[in-house]
C-alpha cells in the first residue's frame, strides 16, 4: 500500500525549484500567483494542512491556531524570523514551529553594511542628482558626507547578522561596540575587537552610527523607545535591517525632523508595506523595501531548509531547526 504524502500547504510563491522538490516529496499546495492569503483563507489552510509553511507576511495568531486541524503538526516557516507566529498557542496545541537560521546571514550583513555606506555618503542623494538632471560639475563643497573609517559602530543584538555586521565594518575600519542580551565568547570579542556594553542606554549615546541586528520578540518591541532615541547623539546615524517594530517609528521621525540624528537606513518599518509619507519626503534618509536578504542563493537555501525540517519531521526526528525560544 502506496503511503499517503502528508500535505503541505505553502502560502506564498517560492523559487521553482524548490516548488519542485516539494511537489516530489509531499502533496504540497501552491499559491502559484504569490498573492498574500487572507485570514479566512489561512484558516482554511490549518484546518487542512498537515504542514504550513507561511513566510513573514503571514499572521499566525491565536485565533487562526484555535481552529486548526488535528492533523497539523508542523509550521515550516519559510523564513528566520517568527514573531508573526504566536508560539505559545503552538506548544499548548502540539504543533512544532521550525524556521531557517543562517543561510541569510551574509545577505543581510552585506545590507546593512550597503546603508551604513549610503547614507552617511549620501550615495542615493547622489543618484537623484544625476537621474534629474540636476549635477552641474565636481566642486570642493559638493554632496560632501562624513567618513567611516574610525567611526564607533554600536551593534544592538550580537548574534550571527551582528557578527557578520561587525566583520564587514572592521575591515572599512570602524570601532566596534555591541549589546547584547547574553556576552559573546572572549575568542568571538577578540576576533572582532568589539567592546561588550551591559547598558543598551550607555552604548548609545557613545555611538556614531546603531545598528539593529536583533529579532523582534515581546521584549525588544520598541527596544529603541522615544527615550532611547534620544540618547544617540545628533551627528549619528540609525540603521534597521532587522524589524520595524524594534524602533518606536513615530518618534524616529520626529527626531529626524528636527534634526535630533543626522539622518537613518531603513530596510523595514513598522507597518510595512505602508511606509510614513514623512519618511520619503527626507534627503538623509534611506528606505528599502524589506530586501536585506533578498537573494537568489539565499532563498534557495531557506527553501531547502524547509524542506530538510519538514521530511526530517515526517521521518520522526526532530528538526534541525526547531524553534524553542527567541533572543537577541
Amino acid at each position: 500500500m502506496v503511503q499517503k504524502k502528508p500535505v503541505v500547504i505553502v502560502t506564498r510563491k517560492l523559487p521553482d525549484a524548490v516548488e519542485t522538490r516539494m511537489m516530489e516529496l509531499f502533496d504540497a499546495r501552491l499559491n502559484v500567483d504569490d498573492t498574500p492569503m487572507s485570514k479566512a483563507e489561512l484558516v482554511d489552510a490549518v484546518k487542512e494542512a498537515d504542514i504550513l509553511v507561511p513566510t513573514l507576511t503571514d499572521r499566525i495568531d491565536a485565533g487562526i491556531l484555535a481552529q486548526a486541524g488535528p492533523n497539523l503538526r508542523l509550521i515550516a516557516n519559510f523564513g528566520t524570523g517568527v514573531d508573526h507566529i504566536d508560539l505559545k498557542s503552538a506548544r499548548q496545541r502540539g504543533i512544532t514551529v521550525t524556521n531557517t537560521p543562517g543561510v541569510l546571514t551574509e545577505d543581510t550583513a552585506d545590507m546593512t553594511m550597503a546603508l551604513i555606506m549610503a547614507v552617511p555618503r549620501r550615495i542615493v542623494e547622489g543618484v537623484q542628482l544625476i537621474d534629474g538632471d540636476e549635477w552641474e560639475g565636481w566642486s570642493p563643497t559638493s554632496m560632501l558626507g562624513h567618513r567611516i573609517n574610525g567611526k564607533r559602530l554600536g551593534i544592538v543584538g550580537m548574534g550571527r547578522i551582528g557578527q557578520a555586521v561587525a566583520r564587514r565594518a572592521q575591515a572599512f575600519g570602524m570601532s566596534i561596540h555591541y549589546h547584547n542580551q547574553h556576552r559573546v565568547h572572549p575568542d568571538i570579542e577578540g576576533e572582532l575587537q568589539a567592546t561588550y556594553w551591559e547598558s543598551l542606554d550607555q552604548m548609545l549615546a557613545r555611538m556614531d552610527v546603531v545598528s539593529i541586528n536583533c529579532p523582534h520578540t515581546p521584549a525588544t518591541y520598541h527596544l529603541l523607545s522615544a527615550r532611547r532615541l534620544k540618547l544617540i547623539q545628533p551627528h549619528a546615524y540609525v540603521i534597521n535591517t532587522a524589524r520595524g517594530e524594534i524602533v518606536d517609528e513615530p518618534a524616529l521621525i520626529r527626531m529626524l525632523e528636527k534634526g535630533d540624528l543626522a539622518g537613518a537606513g531603513l530596510d523595514v518599518f513598522e507597518n510595512e508595506p505602508a511606509i510614513n509619507p514623512k519618511l520619503r519626503k527626507m534627503k538623509n534618509v534611506v528606505l528599502l523595501p524589506h530586501m536585506g536578504s533578498a537573494t537568489i542563493e539565499g532563498r534557495l537555501d531557506m527553501g531547502e531548509k524547509v524542506i530538510i525540517n519538514m521530511k526530517t519531521f515526517i521521518d520522526g526526528h526532530t528538526p534541525p531547526d526547531r524553534v524553542i525560544d527567541a533572543f537577541y
